[in-house]
């Protein structure tokens, strides 16, 4: 069956991904099960999901939904066509001023969030992989997180969904009409919900069974609750849907209730002598109000602690010691001490090692947060090669959870886990163990089923508790629904699946599985491969920061073809293996922009960036090299060609119009691909630049300013607009007069030219140590990514260049316009509303925040994009594969163009070209702002 070819008579080719390099993409998710889709498909509409479902039907392909793919228990995965939504479906709307928020499944909990921060609103689940959790994910595993709890989860916060059933019916509960229409055209459905309502209200022990499950939380099985907390069929089905895990139909929108983000927090780690004394502090929190309350072991603790930044506390732990992560937040300073203090005076009946010391300072209090949420990726980082990181997820009752605790303790002892570790929210009884495992042998399979085994029997006979309190079902725990709940239970499950999905092919395998070894089978290879590779747990919490998401892979799926590279290799299936080599040149090396923005996500600091790097210079031949040596060593001349070649082309477009050599280099770019495009912001300086002959600090035009930092509209240049900008701060400057063959090195780094690179940095440091006399003066950059690039040389210097290195006070043109500018320019003009777009390097080097601090003081009202991210401009990427570009620029120019703005700022030359491509406006350097302004 050519699936590419019957799938073109509903969706676009565009939309339709069958090439061998997607496939192998989507097979994992953030879980350990794999499977490998026959087709991915990118749906827009509703229209076109009802053609989907009717396509299965007719094919008898199972159909899976994905959004962000952050999913643990194997519910994102699947054999047939893989639905993804993480593109089209990102559409919200504020509704009864922030009390309501309409959103569709592709848009992550915090961009929803982001929008509510300006109503002091939230949606209320929290789950930690909310920067990558995308709306579908969240209803469909009925997601609660760190302070929700069971009231704020997924379930009770939605108010309205509206969903297409498997047949192709759509409805949605916020028409009265759809009541009527959902008895009448779905009557089957309706006819098996009341009979399964009206067993369940006749049996007085399901009835309490149910009640009392989800007074805790429980993910596990379909939401029965909604039976007995709804009247209604499609209000039931409706809820139903909530923590279905998509085996019953597809949430197009839902309307859900938002909470309180309080605006006041403060936080600590409480630190116990052992496991046991820290469950005893739980109650008390909880009656005085803490919004969170999250436990760690001393494992969990230890595989933090060598991150920057950690308190130093942590380290001094004794073996058996534990803490608590703890938050009040309020609405006011009072009531947020009101708060603590109410705790503070009962703990002095607890077992506490230090007296608590709170804190409200927000960076701090961020931070913590990070290192809570990054305990299960930093264990996964550390563990064996070839061996995965498996997290669990379940909940005893509170009183009960510190015995619960130590039972599990012994079953890590009794099969060898030795670097488990426990972690979670202490509030409502549910932890979370992680350990690594691996599946090469069929021992080792069969270690993790008894471990499993026993588990259960731990959680459910020992302690009445629940298997998956917040993670879902999946493949996962299916096998065991029936222990936990009971075979009337399970049945009520089975007949529900099958009067909506009697054909089985929504999801198949997830939830009703018959199969009681599904938990060990389709279980993901993970080979070893190399460093950065190795370390991947494939959690996908990189993905919405990378420029090629929506083109072609993220920095998930880079890591998981290069590992199914090294199975095929292993294997010697060649052809395969060449095949996919092939597709993974221009979709995973081509069109990365190496940017490292993928590390400021990644629990365990994975930059897929400079994986990219190293392959592109393990792929460049000998001679290619020395090509790029040569330029390094002639940059002098290689920079004046290029001068020459801008010139020539402002000049062409003068002559003939101004998009004449777009014009002309697209066209070319069409027969010869490696063409660069030409872009219409690309001008060439005019003029000297005057500088002094001594100077308080030493100025470095970067290349790319001295090639192309022109610009429209008669201004000045960059290079002379930041010395009228010293001037006007009476600072001088002084300008090296052989500054033009100098290089930062960026343009050989990122292409893994290394030789090229090191010579070029070695001899740029050579030259600051001139300029500078030894180090006496800042040197100032004009781009932040050339600034960041010689931040961090240093370990490519010979030693004596190092030992210069070190005396040097390099900095970028923000450090200098906020610490050395801002201050002697006492009279300030400020422009009314402007915006900005931070490049990705002032996040790497921490310079966000005086940027914003500048643009305040120049201008009235300051906007930066909630969709702001990497241009994926990388240099000349954006000349070679405009595409990247286009695409990355795409959800921030959209949200920029909804208005006009005084002025449009960044602080990178090739950035600025990509986002005045992408508005139509111009953006240039936060230079002109000052200039201007001043």
């Amino acid at each position: 069956m050519d699936i590419g070819r019957l799938l073109r008579g509903i969706l676009p080719e565009e939309r339709i991904k069958v090439r061998l390099i997607d496939l192998v993409a989507y097979a994992s998710d953030a879980g350990f099960y794999y499977l490998r889709p026959k087709a991915v498909v990118q749906p827009v509409a509703e229209s076109e999901i009802i053609s989907l479902f009717k396509f299965s039907h007719q094919h008898q392909i199972p159909i899976t939904f994905r959004t962000g793919g952050t999913s643990l228990s194997g519910q994102a995965i699947t054999d047939g066509i893989l639905v993804d939504l993480s593109q089209y479906w990102n559409k919200m709307g504020i509704e009864a001023s922030g009390e309501l928020v309409r959103v569709q499944p592709g848009i992550t909990g915090s961009m929803v969030n982001a929008y509510l921060k300006k109503h002091k609103r939230k949606i209320g689940p929290d789950p930690s992989s909310i920067d990558a959790a995308m709306i579908g994910g969240i209803l469909s595993n009925n997601s609660s997180g760190m302070c929700c709890g069971v009231k704020l989860n997924s379930y009770h916060t939605t108010r309205h969904i509206r969903f297409i059933l498997p047949d192709g019916n759509t409805f949605t509960t916020e028409k009265e009409t759809d009541y009527i229409r959902f008895e009448q055209e779905c009557s089957q459905i309706y006819t098996a919900i009341k009979e399964l309502q009206e067993e369940i209200a006749g049996n007085e022990v399901l009835y309490d069974l149910i009640r009392r499950k989800y007074q805790t939380k429980n993910t596990v099985g379909y939401s029965l609750n909604a039976f007995i907390d709804h009247q209604h069929p499609l209000d039931v089905f409706a809820h139903l849907l909530i923590g279905a895990e998509g085996t019953l139909g597809f949430i197009a929108e839902a309307v859900m209730e938002t909470v309180p983000d309080y605006p006041y927090k403060t936080t600590a780690f409480l630190y116990f002598p052992d496991i046991y004394a820290a469950c005893q502090a739980i109650i008390p929190l909880t009656v005085a109000g803490a919004e969170a309350v999250e436990l760690m072991d001393r494992a969990s603790l230890r595989s933090i602690d060598n991150l920057k930044g950690v308190p130093e506390r942590l380290k001094t732990l004794t073996e058996t010691a534990a803490a608590l992560l703890v938050e009040f937040q309020a609405n006011s300073m009072d009531e947020l001490h009101a708060k603590t203090n109410v705790f503070l005076a009962s703990a002095t009946s607890l077992s506490m090692l230090e007296t608590p010391l709170f804190t409200e300072d927000m960076k701090q209090q961020a931070f913590y947060w990070k290192l809570r949420k990054g305990m299960f990726p930093a264990v996964g980082a550390v563990r064996a090669s070839g061996t995965t990181v498996i997290l669990e997820d379940i909940a005893f009752p509170v009183a009960q959870l510190g015995d619960a605790i130590l039972d599990l303790q012994q079953l890590f002892k009794k099969y060898s886990y030795h670097e488990a570790i426990i972690f979670g929210h202490a509030k409502d009884g549910n932890i979370h163990f992680v350990v690594t495992q691996a599946f090469h042998t069929a021992a080792e399979i069969e270690r993790y089923d008894l471990f499993m085994q026993d588990v259960v029997k731990l959680v459910v006979e020992t302690y009445n508790g629940t298997l998956k309190a917040e993670h879902g079902t999946g493949r996962n725990m299916a096998p065991f629904i029936e222990t936990e709940w009971g075979t009337q239970a399970y049945q009520i499950m089975k007949r529900l699946k099958q009067v909506i999905d009697p054909a089985n092919l929504l999801n198949p395998g997830v939830i009703i599985n018959e199969n009681k070894k599904a938990h060990i089978e389709h279980l993901k290879p993970l080979p070893s491969v190399e460093e950065e590779v190795d370390r991947c747990i494939e959690c996908g919490y990189c993905e919405h920061k990378c420029p090629s998401r929506n083109i072609t892979l993220t920095p998930r799926q880079r890591i998981v073809v290069r590992r199914e590279l090294a199975g095929l290799k292993a294997k010697g299936d060649k052809n395969t293996f060449d095949k996919l080599v092939k597709e993974y040149q221009y979709d995973g090396l081509d069109t990365c922009a190496v940017d490292g923005l993928c590390a400021t996500a990644c629990p365990v600091d994975i930059n897929t960036g400079d994986l990219v790097k190293r392959l592109r210079r393990e792929n460049h031949s000998d001679t290619a090299n020395k090509l790029a040596l040569t330029v390094a060593k002639n940059f002098g001349a290689t920079a004046f060609t290029v001068g020459l070649a801008v010139k020539a082309g402002n000049g062409m477009n003068s002559i003939f119009g101004p998009s004449t050599m777009h014009n002309i280099t697209s066209g070319v770019k069409k027969i010869i691909p490696a063409m660069p495009l030409w872009s219409n912001q690309v001008q060439a300086p005019a003029g000297k630049i005057e500088g002094d002959r001594e100077g308080s600090i030493v100025y470095f035009p970067t290349c790319i300013n001295r090639m192309m930092g022109g610009a429209k509209d008669n201004k000045k240049s960059v290079a002379k607009t930041f010395m009228g900008v010293s001037a006007k701060a009476g600072i001088k400057v002084l300008l090296p007069d052989d500054i033009n063959g100098m290089c930062c090195g960026q343009l050989f780094s990122s292409k893994g030219y290394s030789d090229a690179y090191k010579y070029t940095v070695n001899e740029t440091i050579e030259k600051l140590w001139k300029w500078t006399a030894g180090g006496k003066f800042p040197v100032v950059l004009d781009v932040s990514s050339c600034t960041h690039t010689l931040q961090h040389c240093r370990e490519v210097l010979t030693e004596k260049h190092k030992a210069y290195f070190d005396q040097l006070n390099i900095i970028d043109s923000i450090d200098y316009l906020h610490d050395f500018v801002m201050a002697k320019l006492p009279e300030v003009r400020k422009k009314d509303r402007i915006v900005l777009h931070p490049v990705c390097t002032l996040k790497k080097m921490g310079l966000e925040g005086k940027l914003f601090k500048l643009a305040d003081h120049f201008a009235e009202q300051v906007d930066v994009p909630l969709n702001v991210g990497c241009c994926g401009m990388a240099g000349d990427r954006g000349f070679l594969f405009p595409e990247l570009t286009a695409s990355a620029t795409a959800p921030e120019a959209g949200e920029v163009k909804k208005r006009d703005y005084s002025g449009y700022y960044s602080t990178a030359k090739t950035c600025e070209m990509a986002m005045s491509d992408a508005v139509g406006k111009n953006y240039e350097s936060i230079l002109y702002l000052v200039d201007e302004c001043s």
